[in-house]
């Protein structure tokens, strides 16, 4: 991996993709958020993404397909638990280019008491997203 791929620091999440919809992830993120693919790795002889390395507003996201066979032929696990929080410049801007690419509605976007433009959105592959930026004036 050289340095322009490489992550810049602090926490970068690493999702994993159930039932080999890695690819379609990667397209949905680049349509809803403006990712920006870095680097892709298949499986060999397979079109399973076994590591991808994505640029979102600045920060990175790394993902995977699942592979059953490293992990017992377990499947995947729903996600839960996690929240991916964008913190934007115009959150309206980033909540319509997302519910336009099928994003979903999970709280609706509004002012908060914090001072925030703020919304919750869930993802075609169950990881649920937040989008906060100032208020509009």
């Amino acid at each position: 991996m050289n340095e322009a791929q490489s992550p810049k620091g602090g926490v970068v999440p690493h999702l994993t993709i159930a039932n080999d919809k890695a690819a379609e992830a990667i397209a949905f993120y680049s349509r809803a958020f403006g990712a920006t693919e870095l680097m892709r790795h298949v499986a060999e002889g397979r079109q399973r993404i076994m590591h991808a390395h994505l640029r979102i507003n600045g920060g990175s996201l790394m993902l995977n397909d699942h592979f059953p066979e490293m992990s017992g032929g377990a499947p995947a696990q729903a996600p839960k638990g996690v929240t991916l929080h964008l913190a934007v410049d115009n959150a309206d801007a980033w909540w319509k280019r997302a519910t336009d690419a099928g994003a979903s509605i999970r709280v609706p976007i509004e002012n908060q008491f914090w001072g925030e433009r703020y919304g919750q959105l869930t993802d075609p592959f169950g990881h649920i997203w937040s989008i906060g930026g100032p208020i509009e004036e």
